[in-house]
């Protein structure tokens, strides 16, 4: 059966993370909806991976499988459609035909996420940064950030009893930078990353920015591979998967 790429954003604050839920709505249910209501045969998504509660995605991709050959005719005009079918605060923004065993998760071999800090009072930014106010060491952050790359096995800052076979990650990039509009931003890179990952090390390296904690405690705190001996994690509302690669042309 055919199979297609389907690119997307999407702004996280009304769902309980990207994957279908039981009892609580999710991008991945108003994306099944909206094909299926377009193409009119039931749809089952696979998305490149979880995102997780009030997390956003600058950019996304899901893949899925249909006969329907309006897929192939007219690609502007079903992005339209399926734009005009979904919340406001979900769009999509780019198809494509794939080989048939491609697939939007496994084949991924890099994921990026962005972590959003404003340090000063901006009305415009509450809904997509987290806001800080006291100062930092955005040095001692970066430092302690570059210890990332010593490890594989990242259990600590794990959300705890999840169904993953395994905590290894490979991290290749992490860094903080300063932007001009007084936002700070956490820019990091793996090959995979665990559910609430990104936010917990944001906030331990939060601590070590506020001298909570030393750059060796930091790397204490990945050795003993206990959550319990992490910071609080970041609040969901700054961050941003920003894209993701594939060892393909996707689009």
């Amino acid at each position: 059966m055919p199979r297609y790429f389907i690119q997307l954003s999407y702004n996280g604050a009304a769902y309980h993370g990207w994957q279908v839920q039981e009892n609580a709505n999710s991008v991945q249910a108003e994306l099944n909806k909206a094909l299926f209501t377009y193409l009119r045969e039931p749809i089952e998504t696979i998305g490149a991976g979880r995102t997780d509660t009030g997390v956003h995605a600058k950019f996304y991709l899901a893949h899925f499988d249909s006969m329907n050959k309006e897929l192939d005719s007219n690609i502007p005009h079903l992005l339209y459609k399926l734009n005009c079918l979904l919340p406001e605060d979900i769009s999509v923004f780019g198809l494509k035909k794939m080989h048939s065993d491609a697939h939007a998760r496994f084949d991924a071999t890099a994921r990026t996420y962005k972590y959003y800090i404003c340090k000063t009072k901006n009305p415009f930014f509450n809904e997509f940064a987290y806001s800080l106010y006291i100062p930092l060491d955005i040095n001692a952050m970066n430092k302690a950030a570059q210890l990332l790359f010593g490890y594989t096995d990242f259990t600590s800052f794990s959300k705890l009893h999840t169904d993953v076979k395994t905590n290894n990650c490979k991290i290749t990039f992490a860094e903080w930078t300063e932007e001009a509009d007084n936002t700070l931003v956490f820019t990091i890179t793996a090959d995979r990353f665990l559910r609430n990952m990104v936010r917990a090390i944001v906030g331990s390296l939060l601590d070590v920015g506020k001298g909570k904690i030393s750059i060796e405690e930091f790397r204490k705190i990945i050795e003993q591979k206990d959550r319990g001996k992490t910071g609080m994690s970041a609040p969901a509302k700054g961050l941003f998967l920003t894209n993701i690669s594939y060892p393909y042309d996707i689009g």
